[in-house]
């Protein structure tokens, strides 16, 4: 029984692991999600009922997906150990309430939803930029704080100026920041502009000065955090899993050890056709006479 177990959790991890398997899963959990999309036509009955039908193998399959990978682990804390499997599991689990016309309707619709997310945990690289993304919000969030000063200051000094022109837009300072924020997205930031340069025409020096701090400097900021951390995350992957330079150092010193095995292999056994008993590496000293 321990050997028809062992070989069956052999098969599984060569499932698990396999390529083609993986694309598949890709491929529907891609399709769940066109699914979901396609419930928000207006559909005739029959093809609403045929989705339906549709999400319910969708749900079979990544039950029995995330079942094959518990099983492929030597054991269950071994599965859970690792934080992506633990979001599938959640994902997965959750799908199974129902959508009928209970109370939790709205919440299973809203959870099957969420399933597209898993293209994440499958797919590597999407997990590397979103790990890069988590990592690099505290940097930048010190970047957001003196962002927000700036924009707290302009905001002051826009209500001050300009809230006779338009109180619509500069009435106070909660209002000056949102109007900022137009400002600094360019959503025609330039008809706020020449509103106020009729009657302050200089008024343009203020608009240039927040527009280049924020969305050229800070914005820029972030962009080299963000880019900063995630080539940091792609070289630890690289190291991980044996791609990019990382690996290639890693084939040349496994393939280094290999060849002084061989020469050691080779030198042990020109020393037994010599008749040299002693061990390989010390070479014969030459005789005397």
């Amino acid at each position: 029984m321990t050997i028809n177990i062992n070989e069956l959790q052999a098969r599984l991890v060569l499932l698990r692991n396999n390529k083609a398997f993986e694309l598949f899963v890709i491929a529907v959990i891609i399709f769940s999600a066109l699914i979901i999309g396609a419930k928000t036509y207006d559909v005739s009955p029959g093809l609403l009922r045929l989705f339906e039908i549709l999400d319910l193998a969708v749900t079979i399959f990544f039950l029995v997906e995330i079942l094959i990978r518990m099983l492929a682990e030597r054991s269950l804390k071994q599965f859970f150990s690792k934080g992506w499997n633990i979001f599938d599991f959640i994902i997965v689990t959750a799908s199974l309430i129902p959508v009928d016309e209970s109370e939790m309707a709205l919440l299973g619709r809203l959870l099957r939803i969420f399933r597209v997310l898993r293209l994440i945990s499958v797919i590597p690289e999407l997990r590397v930029m979103l790990n890069a993304f988590l990592k690099s919000l505290p940097r930048m969030g010190y970047v957001s704080l003196l962002m927000f000063i700036i924009f707290y200051i302009y905001a002051a000094i826009g209500s001050m100026f300009f809230h006779t022109i338009n109180p619509v837009l500069w009435e106070n300072i909660s209002i000056s920041m949102l109007t900022l924020f137009r400002v600094a997205t360019f959503e025609d930031w330039t008809d706020v502009m020449y509103e106020t340069m009729a009657v302050h025409p200089l008024s343009w020096i203020y608009y240039l000065s927040f527009i280049f701090m924020v969305a050229f400097i800070f914005l820029n900021m972030m962009i080299g955090i963000v880019l900063e951390v995630l080539q940091k995350e792609h070289e630890e992957f690289d190291r991980a899993h044996g791609e990019g330079e990382a690996g290639e150092v890693h084939w040349i010193r496994m393939h280094t050890e290999e060849m002084e095995k061989r020469m050691e292999r080779m030198e042990a056994m020109l020393v037994q056709l010599s008749g040299d008993e002693r061990p390989p590496g010390e070479r014969r000293e030459p005789s005397e006479g």
